[in-house]
C-alpha cells in the first residue's frame, strides 16, 4: 500500500493506452461519473460505498478489486476516516486485443471482485507504472498475469438493455451537448427530436444514467483530461470547452476527478 499525503497521476507519453493514479483521504467526493477508459480500482484503506446505474450501492473493503467497463456510470465515496485507493485506466481497444484472450474478461458490465491475491498482482502492475516502465510487452504481461486469477464477483451490474436503442434515438442531442461549446437550449434540442424539455431530461438519464447537462460535463471532463496530457494549457482547455472561465473549470473538473487540473498534469 502507497500512503500519500495528495493524489498522484501517472500518464506517458510512450505509452498512451494507460493512465493511473494513487489517491488519499484528502480526495473530495466524486459525482455521478463515467471513464472512456476500461477502469481497475483498487483498494488499500478504508471503505467507501460505490453506485453503479442501478442505484444500488456496494460497500468497497481493502483487498477489494472492482472493475469499470468504459461509459459506465458510477460514483465512489468515501465513507468517514482514512480512505487510499488506486485506479488503473486502459485503452479498451488494446486492452481487449492484447490483453484479454478472446471472448473473455470482464468488459460487460461492472464487478467487483473481493480477493487479497487480486489486489496484489494489480498493485504490483501499479507499482511499475510509477517505477517508470521502459517496456509496453512487460506492461502487457503483468496485466495478463493478473487478468489470469479472476475470481468470482462479489456483485456484477449490467447495463439496462435499452441504452443503446435510446441512445442512438437522442444521437442528436448528445451529439449537441457534447460538441457545442456554448450552453444549448434544452426546450430547443427537445424540440427538434419531438419531446418536452421534461421528456428529455427523463430520456437522456434513462440513455445515459446522467441528466444532459450532467453528461455534458462528463463528455468536457473527459475531452479535459485528454487535452491536458496532450500539453495544451489549463486557459485553452477551458476556452475550447466552452467553460464560463477557469473557476468554472476547476469546480467541474474537480467534482469528477476530485483533483484540479493543475494536480492531473503535474
Amino acid at each position: 500500500m502507497h500512503k500519500i499525503n495528495t493524489p498522484e497521476f501517472w500518464h506517458d507519453s510512450r505509452f498512451p493506452q494507460i493512465e493511473s493514479r494513487r489517491s488519499c483521504q484528502q480526495n473530495s467526493c466524486y459525482r455521478l461519473h463515467t471513464h472512456d477508459r476500461f477502469s481497475i480500482g483498487l483498494i488499500d484503506a478504508g471503505t467507501s460505498t460505490f453506485v453503479g446505474r442501478s442505484g444500488s450501492a456496494v460497500r468497497l473493503e481493502p483487498g477489494d478489486v472492482i472493475f469499470i467497463p468504459a461509459g459506465h456510470v458510477h460514483s465512489c465515496n468515501p465513507d468517514d476516516g482514512e480512505w487510499i485507493y488506486q485506479m488503473i485506466h486502459l485503452d479498451p481497444a488494446w486492452f481487449g486485443q492484447t490483453v484479454l484472450e478472446a471472448g473473455s474478461g470482464p468488459t460487460q458490465g461492472i464487478q467487483v471482485h473481493r480477493s487479497p491475491d487480486l489486489h496484489r498482482r494489480f498493485d504490483t502492475v501499479n507499482a511499475m507504472l510509477f517505477a517508470g516502465p521502459t517496456d509496453l510487452a512487460e506492461i502487457e504481461r503483468g496485466l495478463r498475469s493478473a487478468f489470469s486469477e479472476l475470481v468470482a464477483p462479489l456483485s456484477q451490474e449490467h447495463p439496462p438493455a435499452d441504452e443503446e436503442v435510446l441512445a442512438a434515438a437522442l444521437r442528436p442531442v448528445l451529439d449537441v451537448l457534447a460538441d457545442e461549446a456554448a450552453d444549448p437550449r434544452l426546450m430547443s434540442l427537445a424540440r427538434s427530436v419531438g419531446m418536452s424539455q421534461y421528456q428529455l431530461i427523463r430520456a437522456v438519464k434513462r440513455a445515459t444514467g446522467l441528466t444532459p447537462i450532467a453528461w455534458r460535463n462528463d463528455v468536457r471532463v473527459t475531452r479535459a483530461r485528454a487535452m491536458l496530457r496532450g500539453g495544451e494549457s489549463i486557459t485553452s482547455v477551458a476556452y475550447a470547452l466552452g467553460f464560463a472561465d477557469q473557476s468554472h473549470f476547476h469546480r467541474v473538473f474537480r467534482s469528477h476527478v476530485a483533483a484540479t487540473p493543475g494536480s492531473y498534469i503535474r
